[in-house]
């Protein structure tokens, strides 16, 4: 049974629901394993414990100015 573990940070319920879908989907093709074999697991990060560039992603996006 493969296992797919994805970490992210806050995702609402429509997004998890797409990526569950589309990774099965998209792995049961590449791997040739019958979708209802896969296990997905999302670990959900709060934005203080995701960290790039020594930022936190909770200062990188207080600071972000879109184009």
């Amino acid at each position: 049974m493969p296992l797919i573990t994805i970490e992210s940070g806050k995702l609402t319920k429509e997004q998890k629901s797409e990526l569950i879908n589309s990774i099965t989907r998209t792995a049961s093709e590449i791997m040739s394993v019958p979708e209802e074999f896969f296990f997905i697991s999302i670990n959900e990060l709060s934005d203080e414990n995701i960290g790039i560039g020594g930022k936190t992603i909770d200062k990188i996006k207080k600071e972000y100015k879109p184009k």
